[in-house]
């Protein structure tokens, strides 16, 4: 008889697993609480405006062709793709920069910012390319259940060449002086949920898939990629269930043997956690079947939150770019708020993304769509007083650099922080990305994607390996059904 196998939640790294499981012949089908597909990667659509509620960035185009290409499609087939040139601008304090597509003028720049910076950018990003192909390849696809699968000679060579033991911050400033160039290469770390300080200088390997493999967008928006896997999963056979709250388990000595909702019961003899695992963690399982205890999940360093504005603007805005990322003030004094001394930060940074720059369909003609984000602490009180404080400090920053009145102009406004990621997503303290990258967080460290007491329950996604971000999600699914067939057989 097909083993019937249930993946709760129908996030990137849900949807991944559910494809490749139902690809080997297993009976799959997803549940999910909310009334879509994408998990934190869903869509908000209001008055003729498309927003992307999550992520926004299409870095890493070699996942998202790889996972295609495993079903003998591409990502073609689905959406319609567009390299970004510039890839994004960066407002300093002082200036704003583009930072260009081609490589001959990224270097041109560099070197007009920091004489000889041109040649320093070359021997980096060769060392971040080693990093990229060594991770993606052999780090990355591993399901790190054990020390064991770590012992490869080529790898542990490879190793000796990651720094793994060297942070990002020294790492970058071996080869520039300029603070302008540092923030530029540092700022790929803010995806991974630490402090340059706090990252190991391995992850330079994201520079590498910043600069080298390029900026893309998909048509339509990253919930085209989510509609596009979600299609792929319907072709090979998975059902999936909306609306369907997953409440508890049934078990029968070490195994769940049926899964209980909100609308009924599902029989199982596999079940593929891909909503938040501290949820799933602690408070649908039974306490003798966790993983892990409040004690341990309390001691994790988490990536960030985001306050987050969804804004419908009926007039196009001068001077902004698809991506702009705001670096005109302190980036330690924000990056300290977040990480050290956990508070609602004093001056913060923030990032814009404005699709319309880029795509007609994603608003009425003439008019824009901005999505602000502002990276926070997790499990900060989050009180409408406080987003409406930091709405009218976004305005003054914006209605600055476009020269041009934007609040007598917006007719869409929404906005999303720690509260509605813990209701929208069951959100632990209301993380965004899940677990920081930092090095007692890699790998065989971070929570496993095999429950140790029940013999039929697996995690997918951010908080298990290989970690935070769309690709990583995507890789996810994938190592998890690879583990689930494994262990089936």
């Amino acid at each position: 008889m097909t083993k019937k196998i249930g993946v709760i939640g129908a996030g990137f790294a849900g949807i991944s697993a559910a494809c490749h499981l139902a690809n080997k012949g297993y009976d799959v089908f997803v549940l999910e609480k909310n009334s879509s597909p994408g998990g934190r990667a869903s869509q908000l659509k209001s008055n003729g405006f498309t927003f992307d509620k999550g992520p926004s960035w299409y870095w890493m185009p070699d996942v998202f062709e790889r996972f295609f290409d495993q079903f003998g499609k591409k990502p073609s087939d689905y959406y319609e793709l567009e390299r970004l040139d510039p890839s994004y601008r960066v407002k300093f304090s002082d200036r704003y920069t583009d930072l260009p597509a081609s490589m001959s003028e990224l270097e041109a720049l560099f070197e007009s910012i920091e004489p000889g910076a041109s040649d320093k950018l070359r021997q980096f990003l060769k060392q971040a390319e080693y990093k990229y192909e060594v991770g993606i390849n052999d780090l990355v696809y591993k399901p790190s259940r054990s020390i064991s699968e770590f012992m490869d000679l080529r790898l542990l060579k490879g190793l000796l060449k990651m720094d793994v033991f060297t942070s990002m911050s020294k790492h970058i400033r071996r080869f520039f002086k300029n603070e302008k160039l540092i923030q530029l290469l540092e700022f790929p770390v803010l995806f991974l949920g630490s402090t340059p300080e706090n990252t190991p200088a391995l992850y330079s390997l994201m520079n590498y898939a910043d600069i080298s493999l390029g900026t893309w967008y998909p048509k339509g928006g990253m919930y085209s990629v989510v509609d596009g896997m979600v299609r792929l999963a319907e072709s090979l056979g998975v059902k999936f269930l909306y609306n369907h709250a997953v409440e508890e388990f049934v078990y029968e000595a070490n195994s769940i043997t049926k899964i209980i909702t909100n609308q009924g019961e599902h029989e199982v003899n596999v079940v593929v956690g891909g909503a938040d695992y501290h949820h799933i963690d602690s408070h649908i399982l039974k306490p003798e079947f966790r993983n892990y205890d409040e004690k341990y999940w309390e001691s994790r360093t988490m990536a960030p939150s985001s306050l987050l504005f969804y804004i419908g603007v009926n007039k196009k805005l001068p001077n902004l770019l698809h991506h702009v990322l705001f670096f005109d003030e302190d980036f330690k004094l924000h990056a300290d708020e977040i990480y050290n001394n956990p508070k609602w930060p004093s001056k913060p940074l923030i990032y814009v993304s404005a699709t319309s720059k880029t795509d007609e369909t994603v608003a009425p003609e003439g008019q824009e769509n901005l999505v602000v984000l502002i990276p926070v602490a997790p499990g900060l009180e989050d009180t409408q007083e406080t987003r409406d404080q930091y709405f009218e400090l976004i305005m003054d920053k914006l209605e600055t650099f476009t020269g041009t009145n934007i609040r007598d102009h917006i007719v869409v406004k929404e906005s999303f922080a720690h509260r509605d990621f813990i209701n929208d997503y069951n959100s632990f303290k209301g993380n965004a990305y899940g677990l920081a990258n930092t090095l007692l967080q890699t790998a065989i460290l971070k929570p496993s994607l095999k429950n140790k007491k029940l013999n039929n329950l697996y995690f997918t996604g951010q908080l298990t390996v290989p970690g935070p971000g769309v690709p990583p999600s995507i890789i996810s699914g994938e190592v998890v059904s690879k583990e689930i067939s494994k262990d089936l057989k």
